[in-house]
């Protein structure tokens, strides 16, 4: 959609149910216990009484502290999907020598590893995030690589592809009667921006961008119209990194799924109630002593009295020993360990399974015994298929953008160099021990079927032709496996 209309309500009816859902996967996410019941236990939408937290603390009548506990499986189910796509970097390459040499400048210094893995954790979690390019001189001489939030992004897509996007963020001043807000458009060519003066739930009016301070410094950069920049390049600068598709809730619209739209909600849920009645047992099972009023010491008047059970030596009390509650009686009741420690593990693994995981990497099913290669690649089977899923989706996004980045680096930063879309390939996501890499080598060496050039580029996938050509001919030489040069070893006689 263009920019919103003066007056508009807000969030744009088509967007909320997206917003919507996101402020839940936002939610769980966080790992906020405030957050959690403010979702749930505020917005009638999604309120359900029965869930452990869409019980209000009034209505479960905590007097004291909040007993509620939250374990916290959705962040590490974002964790480990990251881990999974960008634990390791993709190799990204051009065919230019300055062009490849200026690009891994720019991976280096503007931190693209890190920027990619925190990108990929909060798209599993939200459904999916936005790449952008953009530049500050003032800041850098260099074109930066940022991460945008799905839940302040107004998409366009024609044919599944991203052909426009509006960026928005509340600027500092607004109010729950005023909000500003400023707005980022990104279409090919150019990017408008804007600022708006309304209501919690209405666009308000268009206003200058001079109006605040926050967007005061960009009216400077803007072109002769006074609402725009222009980029210098064809495509956009700004991509969409889907986490997985389709949505199940909205099958026609190109907008990704979190990795909890299974759903995953009534897991999460329900093994927070698993873990609070856990250690709820663990509370109640305290050791404690029923003493008779006569055993306690008195405090004064308006002070009451009591009973110091860390008190070593006491004087004999004038009871008889036969009266009934003369004695001190010990209070102490079981913990059901064991039912808790089954229930909260079935619900740790269909949750990692239904996200497409292996509970392996979630610490379930290790029980120490040694394993066969064949049974580890059976239980990583599904996460290495979610992995190879998610490259997929992530793997043109992030070409685009760096490329993008090369095309900006060119025309305003690093004359010279001749920007091209780079290749972006992901490894196998497998790390392999010296101890595997062996065996693998002298089982293909039995048969025969590898050359001693392919052990080396096994070993060292990193080097290049030249290194390995080096590599090779030293082991033929101290092997003594070098072919004899046969017109040396022959001599010709006149």
């Amino acid at each position: 959609m263009a920019l919103p209309d003066n007056g508009a309500a807000w969030p744009p009816p088509q967007w909320a149910p997206y917003y919507r859902a996101m402020r839940v996967d936002d939610a769980w996410y966080s790992g906020d216990r405030r957050r959690l019941e403010r979702v749930y236990g505020h917005h009638p939408e999604v309120r359900e009484r029965r869930r452990l937290w869409g019980r209000k603390s009034s209505e479960l009548r905590m007097r004291k502290k909040e007993t509620r506990l939250h374990v916290p499986l959705p962040g590490d189910i974002a964790r480990t999907s990251a881990d999974l796509l960008f634990a390791d970097m993709p190799t990204i390459t051009v065919k230019d020598t300055a062009t490849q040499d200026r690009l891994n400048v720019l991976l280096d210094e503007g931190n693209v590893h890190e920027t990619l893995l925190g990108a990929a954790e909060q798209a599993a979690a939200l459904s999916g995030v936005f790449l952008r390019v953009t530049w500050d001189r003032e800041l850098v001489a260099r074109p930066l690589l940022t991460v945008m939030q799905p839940d302040a992004a107004l998409p366009e897509f024609r044919f599944g592809m991203l052909r426009a996007v509006a960026f928005w963020r509340e600027l500092e001043g607004s109010t729950d009667a005023h909000v500003w807000r400023h707005f980022e458009r990104h279409e090919p060519g150019r990017i408008e921006h804007a600022l708006y003066h309304g209501t919690p739930d209405n666009v308000g009016r268009r206003v200058p961008l001079t109006e605040h301070p926050d967007t005061a410094d960009i009216a400077a950069t803007l072109n002769a119209s006074g609402d725009a920049i222009t980029t210098g390049v064809q495509g956009l600068t700004a991509a969409y990194i889907p986490n997985m598709l389709p949505n199940r809730l909205h099958r026609t619209a190109p907008v990704g799924r979190s990795d909890y739209a299974a759903p995953l909600y009534d897991l999460f849920d329900s093994l927070d109630e698993a873990w609070t009645s856990w250690m709820r047992d663990i509370r109640l099972a305290r050791a404690r002593l029923l003493v008779p009023d006569a055993y306690l010491r008195d405090e004064g008047p308006g002070n009451g009295s009591s009973f110091d059970d860390d008190r070593e030596v006491w004087s004999k009390l004038k009871i008889p020993p036969t009266e009934q509650g003369a004695g001190i009686t010990l209070a102490q009741f079981g913990i059901r360990v064991d039912e808790h420690q089954r229930t909260t593990d079935a619900l740790v693994r269909q949750a990692v399974q239904s996200a497409g995981y292996d509970a392996q990497a979630f610490g379930i099913d290790g029980d120490g015994q040694p394993v066969t290669a064949t049974e580890v690649d059976a239980r990583t089977a599904r996460g290495m298929r979610t992995r190879k899923k998610k490259t997929g989706y992530a793997k043109h996004p992030v070409a685009d953008m760096l490329h993008v980045m090369l095309q900006v680096d060119a025309l305003l930063f690093t004359s010279g160099i001749k920007p091209e879309r780079p290749a972006v390939e992901f490894g196998s996501g497998v790390a392999e021990s010296a101890q595997q890499k062996a065996t693998t080598l002298d089982l293909l060496a039995r048969a025969g079927a590898v050359s001693t050039a392919t052990k080396v580029k096994y070993l060292h996938p990193d080097w290049k032709d030249e290194e390995v050509e080096a590599e090779v001919a030293a082991i033929l030489a101290e092997t003594g496996a070098a072919a004899p040069d046969p017109v040396s070893g022959f001599p010709l006689t006149p």
